[in-house]
C-alpha cells in the first residue's frame, strides 16, 4: 500500500506586519493623542500580573495603569470607557501590535468613536518613546522596588506613585511643573484666550 507523506508541499510562511512609520508629533495639549501600552511582573508566590499603562503624551500625564492577572480587549476597551467619563476620549491612540489593541472588538470600538489608532511599526518602541519613558520610571520605582504578597498592594502602591507622579513631580519638558498642573495651566489660557475672542 502507497502512502504519501506529502513531503513535498510548500512550508508555512508568517505574513509580515507592515505599518507606517509614526513620528512623535505632540501638540502639548491634553487629549490629542494618549499612548497605551503593557507591561508584566510577578507577585512574591510566583503568579504573574500584567499592567496596562495609558499617557496622554501631550501633558505628560498618566492616566490610569490598570492591573490584573489578564487584560483582554474587552478590559481595554473597560479602561477606556471610564477615563472616556472623566476625560472624554482623545483624537487618537499611539499603540503597539499585540492581539489585545489589534482586535476586532477593540479597533472597531475606537472606529465607532472616531479615535484613530496610530500603530508604530513592529520592533520600533522608540516610535511610542513618551509611554517608553513613563514605563522605565515605573518599572524602576515601583516594580522592580518593591516584593509584592497580592494583587491589592500592587493596586494600592501602584495608586500611591501615580497620584505622585502626576500632582507632585516636576518634568522638565513641562517647565518643571507636575503633569496636573501643567494640564490646569494650559486649559486656563485657553478658556482666557477664547474668552477674549468672543
Amino acid at each position: 500500500m502507497y502512502c504519501s507523506m506529502k513531503l513535498n508541499l510548500p512550508g508555512r510562511t508568517k505574513k509580515r506586519l507592515v505599518r507606517p512609520m509614526q513620528p512623535l508629533d505632540v501638540s502639548g495639549m491634553p487629549n490629542e493623542v494618549w499612548a497605551i501600552d503593557f507591561m508584566s511582573d510577578s507577585l512574591y508566590q510566583g503568579r504573574r500580573f500584567r499592567t496596562l499603562n495609558v499617557l496622554d503624551e501631550g501633558v505628560r500625564e498618566a492616566l490610569a495603569i490598570e492591573i490584573d492577572t489578564s487584560l483582554p480587549a474587552l478590559r481595554v476597551i473597560r479602561t477606556l470607557e471610564q477615563l472616556q467619563a472623566w476625560r472624554g476620549l482623545p483624537k487618537a491612540i499611539r499603540l503597539d501590535n499585540g492581539p489585545e489593541l489589534t482586535s476586532e472588538d477593540f479597533t472597531q470600538w475606537c472606529a465607532d468613536r472616531g479615535v484613530e489608532l496610530r500603530f508604530i511599526q513592529p520592533g520600533k518602541p522608540n516610535q511610542n518613546a513618551f509611554i517608553e519613558r513613563f514605563n522605565r520610571s515605573y518599572r524602576t520605582e515601583v516594580l522592580d522596588s518593591w516584593v509584592f504578597e497580592s494583587l491589592e498592594q500592587v493596586r494600592q502602591i501602584t495608586h500611591d506613585w501615580l497620584r505622585s507622579y502626576n500632582e507632585d513631580r516636576p518634568h522638565d519638558a513641562l517647565g518643571s511643573l507636575p503633569p496636573v498642573a501643567y494640564r490646569e495651566r494650559l486649559l486656563a489660557r485657553k478658556k482666557s484666550t477664547s474668552e477674549l475672542s468672543t
